[in-house]
This record gives C-alpha cells, sequence and structure tokens, in this order.
C-alpha cells in the first residue's frame, strides 16, 4: 500500500541559502531579501520552478542568496537571459534581479525591450541613485549635483525616471516601493507576480556606505506620511499625517497640483481617484518630487495584455499546422517571398 505524505509548507528560512550574505551591514538589500523570502512563501512558490537572474552589482549577490535557481549573468544582459529561460521554460516562475547602474546605463537597451516585449517575468530594480559594488561613481540616476568620485565637482547629469522610463517603453505593470516598507513591499512582490507579462518595480533602496540616506527627504519617518503618497486602485489621491492634502489637475493645466481639503474651497471631490489602468496619469505620478510634490508609492499602471510568450506560443502552434505535407526544401527555393495557404 502506498501512503502519501503531504509536504509541509515551506517557511521563509527554507527560501534562504548557507551562503554567508555579503552585503555592507544596514544595507537596504537584506530588507529586500527578507521580504521576498516572505513572499514566496505567500504565493505558495516552489524551490525546482523559481529562477533568479541578475546582472553585476550589489542586487546582482540576490540568487547566491535565494534557495531556488539563479543565473548570474554579465552586466546589464539579465533581461536578455530571463528572456531566454521564459521562452525555454514558460512554466518556471523568473524574478530578474537588477540596480540602476545594471540596468539603466549598460542593460538600459536590454530592459527596454523585455518592457515591449511584455515577457512574463518580474524585474525588481534596486534604485540605491549610486554605483555601489564599484566605490561610489555616480550611476543614471543619481541627481544633478551628486559628488562621488567620478564627480568629485558634482554631477552636471539630468538623472533617469526609472518609472518613468519603463512607461515610456510600454510596461504593463509600474510599481514602486521601500527598502523599509516591510509590510509594503511584499504586497507589491505579489501584484507583480500576479500580473501576466513584465512587471516592474522600483525599490528605493538606501547604500548605507555610498549614499547615506539620499532618499530620507520622503522616507525618514518624521516626514513620510506628508511626503509620499500610497496609491490604491480606486480611490483618492489623498496625503499626509492629517490625511487633509491631495492632488488634483490644476485647473487650465494638464498637470497635477497638490492642495489642502478645506482650504481655497477645495474638497475631498476635487481629489483625483487613482486609476492604475490609466497611463497618463502614472506618466505624471511617476514624475512628481519633493519637496513640493510627495513621491508615488504602489501600484502606479497595472493594464494587462498577452505576454509574449504566448504569441510566441501561437506561432509555433501556427507553424507546426502549416508544416505538416509540406516540402520546406521546395518551398525555400521558391525564392525570396511566399505565401502560406491552406
Amino acid at each position: 500500500m502506498n501512503v502519501v505524505t503531504p509536504l509541509n509548507k515551506l517557511t521563509p528560512a527554507d527560501f534562504a541559502t548557507d551562503q554567508e550574505v555579503r552585503w555592507c551591514p544596514g544595507c537596504g538589500d537584506y530588507a529586500i531579501l527578507k521580504a521576498m523570502q516572505r513572499t514566496l512563501v505567500d504565493i505558495g512558490a516552489t524551490k525546482e520552478n523559481t529562477v533568479f537572474v541578475s546582472g553585476i552589482g550589489c542586487a546582482a549577490r540576490f540568487p547566491y542568496y535565494m534557495a531556488t535557481y539563479g543565473f548570474h549573468t554579465i552586466h546589464g544582459r539579465a533581461p536578455a537571459v530571463g528572456t531566454g529561460i521564459k521562452l525555454a521554460n514558460p512554466d518556471l516562475d523568473v524574478w530578474v534581479i537588477t540596480g540602476d547602474g545594471d540596468a539603466l546605463s549598460i542593460g538600459g537597451n536590454h530592459l527596454l525591450h523585455v518592457l515591449r516585449r511584455n515577457v512574463n517575468l518580474q524585474v525588481l530594480l534596486f534604485n540605491n541613485e549610486i554605483y555601489g559594488l564599484t566605490k561610489g561613481q555616480y550611476s543614471p540616476t543619481s541627481r544633478a549635483g551628486t559628488r562621488s568620485p567620478s564627480t568629485p565637482l558634482g554631477s552636471i547629469e539630468n538623472p533617469v525616471s526609472a518609472a518613468a522610463l519603463a512607461l515610456g517603453a510600454g510596461a504593463r505593470f509600474v510599481a514602486r516601493s521601500v527598502d523599509t516598507m516591510q509590510k509594503h513591499l511584499p504586497e507589491i512582490f505579489k501584484r507583480a507576480h500576479d500580473h501576466n507579462g513584465t512587471s516592474f518595480v522600483e525599490i528605493f533602496q538606501n547604500c548605507i556606505v555610498y549614499n547615506n540616506e539620499v532618499f530620507a527627504e520622503f522616507t525618514a519617518k518624521d516626514v513620510a506620511d506628508d511626503a509620499e503618497i500610497i496609491l490604491e486602485h480606486g480611490q483618492p489621491l489623498i496625503f499626509g499625517k492629517q490625511k487633509n492634502q491631495g492632488l488634483r489637475v490644476r485647473p487650465g493645466f494638464f498637470e497635477l497640483e497638490a492642495v489642502t481639503i478645506g482650504e481655497d474651497g477645495v474638497t475631498e471631490e476635487d481629489i483625483l481617484i487613482h486609476d492604475e489602468t490609466n497611463r497618463a496619469l502614472a506618466g505624471m505620478l511617476a514624475l512628481l518630487e519633493p519637496p513640493s510634490m510627495p513621491v508615488a508609492i504602489g501600484v502606479l499602471y497595472c493594464d494587462p495584455r498577452p505576454s509574449y510568450e504566448d504569441g510566441v506560443k501561437d506561432h509555433m502552434d501556427e507553424t507546426l499546422k502549416y508544416s505538416s505535407g509540406h516540402d520546406i526544401n521546395a518551398l525555400l527555393r521558391r525564392g525570396h517571398i511566399w505565401t502560406i495557404t491552406d
């Protein structure tokens, strides 16, 4: 008689490896790692069907610390490798781990194409506005004026908005969170995982050595309520410690403005309702910056479409349908152009 032994439910510790975690003490990556291990338990992930793919940088150590399959690839190419994995085996759950330098500099082209193709995988971009692994050079997201070993007089370049770039590349899911938001971060990971197609999540992550407190103007506990707006689909865009501030479209202009409910005749009915299917609204939210405006945290945009590998499979099925009974050699010798008919 065969006895079926039920599988024990995995715990976060089951997704941790025996490798020494080699990030600087206090690095925000530790918090992201813990949030991911909890997320995998919550979504019922299995080790054998989960793959983490990374490029180069501090964030790229991630696959070593996850007891799943993993690939530590080359600089900027993690989206391309992730695409190959997903096409080879669509049943695998692929997470691409990257940083602002890895994804937006040498990897910018690869990131653009995975987003526009809508491959069904999750891209997590750890943004600390600096190159941490190579000792503090400015990155594509570093703000003008950033002093670093490569820009001792201060950077003169305009920074890239990762979320705005993702929207411009055609991403169907764009979200943000913060390394210290340990309740919010797993929920965003779950939303990203549930989305069919490429999910892009920007995580504001502190580099305690080379760019400490770079996001403190909106993440510090004493200012976060007034400097962040937590997005919820179908809910008014209200923020502030007293929940009396909100966003509306500035009268006569196609732009957002922050207003105070109860002042200058402003009522809650004037406040915009967040619609995560509205790409134009998502674009405006992605560009909000302190001190005049709050930083948008949460799902900026979610509007699913069929994934890339779904289309590839349809092409393969169509090819098999028409290939039966035909001589491929004769077909190729007919000329440069041919028409497939029943």
